[in-house]
């Protein structure tokens, strides 16, 4: 059970670097601006913790089956880009996170 945690808080802390990495770069400025932002600099931090979280997770759950797992993320990542940053969410996009999570509960399923 510990390690299905350590997995899911690995999703949603690189959930979080995610979004904390997009909400630096929308800000107007140089590349250099941009690295040293606050919001920049959380979300790397953010990331750090997801892998090592993610190893955690690793020790006892197959990588062939933790690592389709984080791509929960992505349905979420774009679920959030849409609503906080107005990107665009079409039926094409729509679709594709619909495979997403049938390709991850297909996978999650298969014995062994």
């Amino acid at each position: 059970m510990l390690y299905w945690l350590a997995l899911g808080a690995a999703i949603l802390t690189s959930l979080g670097g995610q979004v904390m990495l997009k909400a630096g770069a929308v800000a107007e400025g140089h590349f250099v601006a941009q690295l040293l932002r606050p919001t920049t600099m959380v979300g790397l931090v953010a990331y750090g913790g997801a892998a090592l979280l993610y190893i955690i997770a690793l020790r006892k759950i197959p990588m062939s089956i933790a690592l389709p797992c984080t791509a929960a993320s992505y349905v979420a990542v774009a679920i959030i880009g849409h609503l906080m940053f107005g990107e665009s969410l079409g039926t094409q996009k729509l679709a594709a996170i619909g495979l997403i999570c049938g390709g991850v509960l297909l996978l999650a399923s298969a014995p062994g």
